[in-house]
């Protein structure tokens, strides 16, 4: 049966390299925001931003289900700070008969840190069309991501192992 896998991670953690590492293995196809909102408007929302981000996440959710339709597992890659939001999510999809699987993202500060950096930097060069991490917006997200418990998701990745949520949840 296919299954939609949610990946939930602070900004600029590793969820769409980690994302696009899994997609051949779980025949899958990524779905995200990000890809969408940066390649219709570039960095260029402003004050928009969120309320264009939910009309794009609200898409997503429906065209995941047309593919998940025609065999095809899908990867949704955008985050998933708030508890809420994953609990409505998983949900959703439940109540469509649809296997959920949740990836959580861990990143210490140090490499979280290096990833920002390495970002801008690339944002900087011309080398990547991404949103650049000011000291406000890494405030901001820091302040609305809720870590998620173990017994929230299925899969746990870090830099030194993957652990499997072993609760059967």
């Amino acid at each position: 049966m296919n299954k939609i896998i949610l990946i939930c991670g602070k900004i600029c953690s590793g969820k769409t390299i980690y994302a696009k590492n899994i997609t051949k293995d779980l025949n899958s196809v990524i779905l995200s925001v990000d890809e969408i909102s940066l390649a219709i408007f570039e960095r260029h929302l402003g004050d928009k931003h969120d309320e264009i981000c939910k009309k794009i996440e609200e898409y997503l959710y429906k065209k995941a289900l047309e593919i998940l339709s025609v065999g095809i597992n899908v990867i949704l890659d955008w985050g998933f700070w708030k508890r809420e939001n994953r609990q409505f999510v998983t949900k959703y999809f439940k109540a469509l008969g649809i296997n959920v699987e949740w990836h959580y993202i861990d990143v210490d500060n140090i490499t979280w840190n290096k990833n920002i950096l390495k970002r801008n930097n690339a944002i900087r060069n011309n080398e990547e069309n991404n949103y650049f991490l000011d000291e406000n917006i890494i405030k901001k997200f820091q302040d609305l991501f809720e870590e998620p418990e173990l017994n929230e998701m299925d899969i746990w990745h870090n830099n030194e192992n993957i652990k499997l949520n072993m609760s059967g949840k």
